[in-house]
């Protein structure tokens, strides 16, 4: 039976074509699996619990790997790991999970955050979407928001022409709240489809400053058309922030 390890990793997504593997760009992925490879000395594939695309960071990403030898120093895989990734990924910690743990289909929610600030700054600007504020009303975006709530069919906020089944989603939580100079929506779900998130942000600033109502909102979730919907916000500002699992996936760490 194989021992499999849960990765909790951060990541800058700027320079990356995205999580997964691409033909005419370097992954998040590649660089993850190059380097467990390097210090495992055998391929290790890694499984996330999502795929965040082009220029998209995650503050705190899960994936999955498998190792037919069990680990015995995790603090210092993960410290031999660090040191071979580039500056912009880091390994937080592994830790070790049942064999049929996965990370992707495991996962109870995923939660992501879109920043905007109107102030430039040289220490967020890979991160931060810098825009005017003026006139965006963000009263008005939380009554919008709260229309995601009740909904399941977000196929107006979907990528088309994508592999997925089901453009079914659960929406818990969906607001914006002011962080000192930021303002931050914060989203979660069980699931999200490709571009989701940019896609609803991208509306929401129209209904903040009223080229849209709260009604045109929600006719146009009925509506199931992504053509209906405002276009992307872009993917500096947004990030995967966080992935919540059942506590009966993870094994102890003896020490």
């Amino acid at each position: 039976m194989m021992n499999r390890y849960f990765m909790y990793l951060a990541y800058s997504g700027t320079q990356y074509c995205g999580w997964q593997h691409q033909p005419n760009g370097i992954s998040v992925q590649q660089r993850l699996e190059t380097a467990l490879a390097t210090v495992l000395r055998q391929p290790s594939p890694v499984t996330a619990a999502g795929r965040t695309d082009a220029g998209v960071h995650a503050r705190r990403m899960v994936a999955h790997f498998d190792r037919e030898e069990p680990v015995t120093d995790l603090p210092l895989l993960t410290e031999k790991l660090n040191r071979l990734l580039p500056k912009d990924i880091a390994i937080d910690r592994l830790t070790p999970v049942r064999p049929d743990a996965h990370a992707r289909f495991d996962a109870l929610s995923r939660t992501y955050q879109y920043t905007i600030s109107d102030r430039k700054s040289p220490f967020n600007h890979e991160w931060v979407h810098r825009m005017s504020l003026k006139g965006l009303d963000f009263e008005l975006m939380n009554e919008a928001s709260r229309a995601l709530l009740e909904t399941s069919d977000f196929t107006s906020f979907s990528k088309l022409h994508t592999d997925v089944r089901t453009n079914l989603c659960r929406v818990s939580h969906a607001a914006w709240e002011r962080e000192g100079e930021y303002w931050v929506f914060t989203i979660r779900a069980d699931r999200f489809l490709r571009n989701m998130v940019r896609a609803i942000v991208g509306t929401l600033f129209e209904v903040g400053r009223r080229k849209r109502t709260v009604a045109d909102f929600h006719r146009l979730i009925e509506a199931g058309n992504r053509s209906l919907a405002g276009s992307s916000a872009p993917a500096k500002g947004l990030a995967l922030t966080g992935v919540a699992y059942p506590d009966n996936l993870f094994l102890p760490v003896h020490p």
